[in-house]
């Protein structure tokens, strides 16, 4: 079972950084690709970046975080991690960390936390 807990979100200021963590209370994290979504106020729940559990597989990225984000996990550690950096007020939004499987190349969630929420100030 999967059961996963955010941590890091905040107010920060456009320009600087933030790490966004992800651990996994389950018994199992074997075998799971981890991803985060997000959901801005007023908008859809929209995907950000996932790792598959295959360490060959390179990460992917949504296009408006591509460059400034970065994805890892520890499956040591059963956790997932979320660097974002030069962060601008449209990024503000609550970050959901996920797991689940790539489906003909698409990441695709099973599971969700409750989310963490990222405010970026101008």
């Amino acid at each position: 079972q999967v059961q996963l807990g955010e941590s890091g979100g905040g107010l920060v200021q456009a320009g600087d950084s933030l790490r966004l963590s992800c651990a996994n209370s389950g018994r199992t994290f074997i075998g799971y690709s981890m991803g985060w979504f997000r959901q801005a106020p007023g908008k859809e729940r929209e995907f950000v970046a996932a790792i598959s559990w295959s360490a060959g597989s390179s990460p992917t990225y949504a296009d408006p975080v591509k460059g400034r984000a970065t994805i890892s996990r520890s499956n040591a550690n059963m956790s997932v991690y979320l660097q974002m950096n030069s962060l601008k007020p449209e990024d503000t939004a609550v970050y959901f960390c996920t797991a689940g499987q790539y489906y003909s190349g698409s990441y695709g969630a099973n599971y969700w936390g409750k989310g963490t929420l990222v405010t970026v100030s101008a």
